[in-house]
């Protein structure tokens, strides 16, 4: 059988890009499309694109003639055409693992490192993502690349000197947070207008600048930190609905017990984490307990959509881990300058950062620190894994988010990240073709772009995958990409992977 590549055939003018292929109108034939509204695949289809996005969807009916001068046809037999995938909770600033600091001390890693982050995402199939603490700024420099994946962003409302605005020192945290919210009553830093920091204002400024969606925060803290200031139930209730009201969804960061019930008292409409930390619960078991139980009822029956985002536990667990940095699947997303780095004393500034948190012994042998941190995460772990089943058991709104990165660990890997949460997501009961619908469809429904993407249909746009193998049968699909189709622009994973790895 024909490789793809050489399946593939195009009239283009003057000179494509290595690996892409410039966006022309385009034609996939004997293509078998599945997409999450569909009750069954359609076999035998012809796509067409033009100008980035489906104009016709047919049966194919022997061979095809095309008039464009600048024309792709793709012989798609034996092969899977679905809708791009989207991840809603990326955070996009930095680089993994590396402070500014560190970056500017290391031009040509962080370059490399920049230039290949988009790419990494599109390799394992997710064209769209969103930035859930960002600004307009943010967004110019990220778009600044030749190649990235759709991205939208979420302003993020933090209250003033909470979480987690309190990892940025005075007085750069209050420039670097503009939508921060100011209660009445506090104290504004010198030159802060606080009538420019309310709920309604923030809101306003946040929409103004092209937010999709508003993040806030309840978090008191964790490790060593754990007073940190919360917000007032009116406060944000008052977020809310001035979110509701400019037609903003609201995401809050809640990875606890009291942090969810506190976001249901508030009515906002995603769960920025999944429950692992159960504070108001004085049981030992990792088992779903009543009080559990009644929180997440609450939500299954508000609607409220559930980002799990399991792999954050592990993206801090496997810093202390004497292996991860040896995984076989690591060159394929991250540049090899990158990775010799992160073995370095420098690079490996947080897996000493995690062991002081976690109280473990400086001088301690590495396989007895991997053992402790292994048992010290285990139940934690194991209550948000169940939590999240315990959802799924009840068909909940599941939506496909990975916070990458979840800290400054080189453990949460772009786009690999997303292809271990997956794994933990099928874990803990959902089926591939749930994870399926939730990183397509229910992502782009509960951040209100579901007319442009999540589907495979006339008039979205080609954000698409050309897949070995049926998503809804096996999450495989993903870590065998046969080409990546971006707004129409057709990209093969073997440009798009680091290191020249396959």
């Amino acid at each position: 059988m024909l490789s793809l590549h050489s399946r593939i055939r195009w009239l283009v003018p003057a000179v494509v890009l290595p690996g892409a292929l410039l966006a022309a109108d385009l034609q996939i034939e004997h293509i078998t499309i599945v997409s999450p509204e569909r009750v069954t695949p359609m076999r035998e289809a012809l796509v067409r694109v033009h100008d980035g996005r489906i104009v016709a969807i047919t049966r194919a009916r022997g061979a095809t003639t095309h008039s464009s001068k600048n024309f792709i046809s793709i012989d798609g037999s034996g092969l899977f055409l679905a809708p791009g995938l989207i991840d809603s909770h990326v955070h996009l600033s930095g680089i993994p693992g590396m402070t500014p600091e560190q970056e500017a001390q290391h031009p040509d890693i962080a370059r490399a490192a920049l230039d290949q982050i988009p790419h990494s995402y599109l390799l394992y199939g997710f064209t769209t993502l969103i930035d859930l603490i960002s600004t307009p700024q943010g967004m110019a420099r990220w778009k600044s690349h030749d190649i990235v994946p759709d991205t939208y962003f979420c302003g993020g409302a933090a209250l003033m000197d909470g979480y987690s605005m309190n990892y940025v020192p005075r007085p750069q945290r209050y420039e670097v947070w503009p939508y921060m919210l100011i209660e009445p009553g506090t104290q504004a830093p010198e030159g802060t207008d606080p009538a420019m920091h309310t709920p309604q204002a923030v809101v306003s400024r946040m929409k103004a600048d092209g937010a999709i969606c508003v993040k806030t925060f309840f978090e008191r803290g964790f490790g060593g930190v754990r007073d940190l200031p919360v917000p007032k139930l009116e406060t944000i209730r008052e977020l809310v609905k001035a979110a509701h009201a400019a037609g903003l969804p609201v995401l809050m960061h809640a990875n606890s017990d009291e942090a969810q019930r506190f976001g249901l008292d508030a009515g906002v409409d995603i769960m920025a984490h999944g429950m692992w930390n159960w504070y108001t619960e004085n049981s030992k078991t990792s088992e779903v307990t009543p009080g559990i139980k009644k929180i997440l009822d609450d939500e299954l029956a508000q609607n409220v959509g559930l980002q799990p985002t399991m792999q954050v536990l592990y993206g801090i667990r496997d810093v202390i881990s004497t292996s991860f940095l040896s995984d076989p699947r690591l060159p394929r997303v991250l540049p090899s300058n990158l990775i010799d780095w992160y073995r370095s004393p420098e690079g490996q500034w947080f897996h000493v950062a995690v062991s002081q948190d976690m109280k473990l012994a400086a001088d301690a042998n590495p396989s007895q620190i991997e053992h402790v941190a292994n048992e010290g995460f285990a139940s934690v772990m194991d209550r948000g894994k169940h939590a999240t089943a315990y959802v799924i058991a009840r068909n909940g709104r599941i939506l496909f988010g990975t916070d990458t990165p979840s800290a400054p660990t080189y453990a949460n890997p772009p786009g690999l990240n997303a292809w271990l949460e997956m794994q933990r997501l099928i874990d803990a009961g959902e089926t591939p073709a749930q994870i399926f619908k939730s990183a397509t469809l229910t992502n782009a429904r509960a951040l209100k772009l579901d007319r442009d993407i999540g589907t495979v249909e006339v008039g979205k746009r080609a954000n698409l995958l050309l897949l070995r193998h049926d998503p809804m049968q096996t999450i495989d699909a993903y870590a065998e990409i046969a080409k990546v189709i971006l707004n129409g622009r057709v990209l093969d994973p073997r440009e798009l992977a680091a290191n020249g790895a396959h």
